[in-house]
């Protein structure tokens, strides 16, 4: 692969594809030409990067040619079409849909966590789940020193994960409900403007669990090597714009203390803490947009747990960088022979 590659950005027009822009520009990422994939409705639009307007092409099977990274970020349907078209074309792919993260063959990568597998590729990479990333981040240094063998996770999740059209109904619906006027939801399942609900994906009619849960759960062992692990998770999704959050308690093999905690979250990779009880300042979904680090906090002891082996916390991370587009530019980064042994 050349040092200035050929990107191609599958779904440039949507929230992640715009996050994709704006992480490459912002992490200095060499581009020596980038291409601009979309539907036929948006083809001959322009995007700005780095100061310059690239036409929106077409998506279509002869689109990867001369193409030698192609960021996907389009849903599953589309990755599952054009991204073994993109690899046969030469490019390696980092898909940000849920196609082909359960595959065997295909590494599933959190930089932070196991940047090892990127070299395990057979031309596609799996971005995880946004809520299992936010999740993910800050556990694996826990896990590391002291095995976690339980976690229970609840998600508060913003419109941000269903995409900008969700964004835009969020924004729509509040406006004309403090109008007093009546909104239809168009994208959302219902009513989103002062609601939370149920995750808005399907609920599987014998475990109970939503499709979103169901991956959290799955990615994790995955990630972590270790089928092991006990996950249980309820994912909402919260009238918030932007950024995740979840509240996590987990269970360590042997007793540890908020101290403990406290510790390896200050030197763990993609973290920040924030976590003032005097001021009851603790991770916001306002503080953690825009921001690369997940925001960790609340850090404090399970009571319900006597025997000082849990410990529960409260994370936020932006959806639409740490949980999309910034990790798959991170993998990105990493593709040439630069990934640690």
């Amino acid at each position: 692969m050349s040092n200035d590659p050929v990107v191609a950005i599958v779904g440039v027009t949507g929230a992640v594809g715009a996050e994709f822009i704006a992480t490459m520009d912002k992490r200095g990422f060499r581009v020596g030409k980038l291409k601009a994939l979309a539907s036929a409705r948006s083809a001959g639009k322009t995007v700005n990067f780095r100061g310059k307007p690239i036409v929106i092409e077409e998506l279509t099977e002869r689109a990867f040619e001369g193409v030698d990274i192609a960021l996907f970020s389009a849903g599953s349907g589309i990755s599952k079409k054009f991204a073994p078209l993109a690899v046969k074309s030469g490019a390696v792919v980092v898909d940000n849909s849920s196609a082909f993260r359960m595959d065997p063959n295909v590494p599933l990568v959190i930089p932070e966590i196991n940047a090892r597998r990127i070299r395990d590729h057979k031309g596609i990479i799996a971005n995880p789940n946004c809520a299992a990333i936010t999740a993910l981040v800050p556990l694996w240094p826990i896990h590391q020193k002291h095995h976690i063998k339980r976690v229970i996770i609840s998600t508060y999740q913003a419109a941000s994960g269903a995409g900008a059209a969700a964004m835009d109904e969020l924004v729509e619906s509040t406006r004309a409900n403090l109008n007093g006027q009546v909104y239809t939801p168009k994208v959302m399942p219902h009513p989103y403007a002062f609601n939370l609900f149920n995750h808005n994906t399907s609920v599987d009619p014998e475990t109970g669990y939503n499709d979103e849960e169901t991956k959290v759960i799955k990615e994790t062992r995955k990630i972590f090597e270790d089928e092991t692990i006990a996950i249980g998770v309820t994912c909402v999704r919260v009238p918030v714009l932007r950024a995740h959050c979840e509240a996590i308690t987990f269970e360590c093999e042997k007793p540890i203390t908020e101290d403990q905690v406290r510790a390896i979250m200050a030197q763990a990779p993609g973290v920040k803490v924030v976590d003032d009880r005097a001021k009851n300042y603790f991770p916001m979904p306002i503080d953690a947009s825009g921001q690369d680090d997940v925001l960790v906090g609340r850090i404090r002891k399970d009571l319900s747990d006597p025997s000082g082996h849990s410990i529960s916390i409260f994370v936020a991370a932006d959806q639409l960088l740490k949980g999309a587009a910034l990790n798959a530019v991170q993998i990105a980064e990493l593709l040439p022979e630069r990934v640690p042994a």
